[in-house]
């Protein structure tokens, strides 16, 4: 007696294997977390620059608890706090302005100053946290 043997038809590997690829690529590219810059680029001196700043060529500004924005102690909007900056740019493009945020004061305050800051091409920007020492304690 002869036993029949069917012919199993092997399908070539490479397309099993590049469509194998290609799924692994494009699940790679889907699950793959992207990079988002939700920042601000802000340019530090080199580290033995020597700038020195004179005292008239400051402006300085501060932030409340309550996201108020004060300048020379008096309260500023930030209309008015751009008007001034602004005004200061122009009579002298060296103004440095220097920003000084109480702990409490809320996050988006700080960078809607910065922001401000950039938009008006302040080269040199400055801020500092009021209540910490150098150590990061209060």
């Amino acid at each position: 007696m002869r036993i029949i043997r069917k012919k199993k038809n092997f399908i070539d590997g490479t397309s099993a294997s590049s469509d194998l690829a290609f799924l692994l690529i494009i699940y790679f590219i889907v699950t793959a977390v992207f990079n988002v810059n939700r920042g601000f680029i802000v340019t530090l001196p080199a580290k033995d620059s020597s700038r020195l700043i004179l005292k008239d060529d400051l402006l300085r500004f501060e932030l409340d608890g309550a996201g108020r924005l004060f300048f020379q102690g008096a309260f500023v909007d930030k209309t008015e706090a751009q008007r001034t900056i602004g005004a200061a740019l122009a009579y002298n493009p060296n103004i440095a302005v220097a920003l000084s945020v109480d702990p409490l004061s809320p996050w988006q305050q700080v960078v809607s100053f910065v922001e401000l800051a950039q938009a008006l091409e302040v080269e040199a920007f400055s801020f500092s946290m009021k209540g910490f020492s150098a150590g990061g304690e209060r």
